[in-house]
């Protein structure tokens, strides 16, 4: 069993920890339904940083990643995030995950935990050309704010103006209080909403940050329930 960098954290909220694909994590703090309507009102937090990055870096990384991926990757902008599919040559998929993409020779991949290492294994078993791949989610910590005071609340942070960040895109190196964060406009939720990856060091740090700034906003942490329902709904 794996523990997130804020593991400690939920457990000072009360948050009810369950097995969830080999992590430690919270399924719900003050139950499902109130966290629910939060994110669909407000704004809720969530912990994601089980989630698995791997870097693909290098002249032929494009030309790999359309040997690898069904989605077609050069009609991608730079700072532009693609959602698709990694599958075996008969069809079946590997893994969903999301494609950032800094520029034709950088790349992040963002992977589901429970497939991070198989997914890497399987992207060196095809390694294409001149091209290297880091599993570098140990690195990183990921918390979602999703709601529609998402925003609001992250502008009282950041000197980024957020309305520059489209949906399914993403601006790397902005400080969120003094942490330096690569910060997308995506989310699962069907609110708006951001992702924030940064040094999993900082993770307390940032938690507090964004709680402490939210709480006359309404935001509240959030955890697996309400993350699936909100999910189900959306959909």
């Amino acid at each position: 069993m794996k523990k997130t960098p804020l593991y400690e954290k939920h457990i000072q909220l009360n948050g009810k920890i369950v097995d969830f694909g080999g992590w430690y994590l919270p399924v719900e703090y003050s139950g499902i339904i109130p966290e629910h309507e939060a994110v669909r009102t407000k704004a809720g937090i969530f912990d994601v940083s089980h989630m698995g990055e791997i870097t693909v870096k290098g002249e032929d990384a494009e030309k790999y990643l359309q040997m690898v991926l069904t989605n077609d990757i050069s009609v991608l902008n730079n700072n532009q995030i693609a959602y698709t599919t990694m599958c075996y040559p008969h069809g079946g998929v590997v893994d969903d995950l999301l494609v950032y993409k800094y520029n034709n020779e950088d790349y992040l991949l963002v992977v589901n935990a429970s497939n991070t290492q198989k997914d890497f294994e399987w992207l060196n078993e095809n390694l294409y050309g001149n091209t290297e791949i880091l599993n570098v989610s140990e690195n990183y910590a990921l918390i979602a704010l999703q709601g529609p005071l998402a925003q609001t609340i992250l502008q009282k942070v950041t000197k980024k103006d957020l309305k520059e960040i489209e949906f399914y895109n993403f601006s790397d190196n902005v400080n969120i209080g003094n942490i330096n964060t690569l910060l997308s406009r995506t989310g699962y939720t069907g609110e708006d909403g951001f992702e924030l990856y940064f040094d999993s060091n900082l993770a307390e740090e940032m938690w507090d940050l964004l709680l402490e700034v939210g709480k006359d906003n309404g935001l509240i942490p959030a955890g697996l329930g309400a993350r699936d329902t909100l999910r189900f709904e959306a959909s």
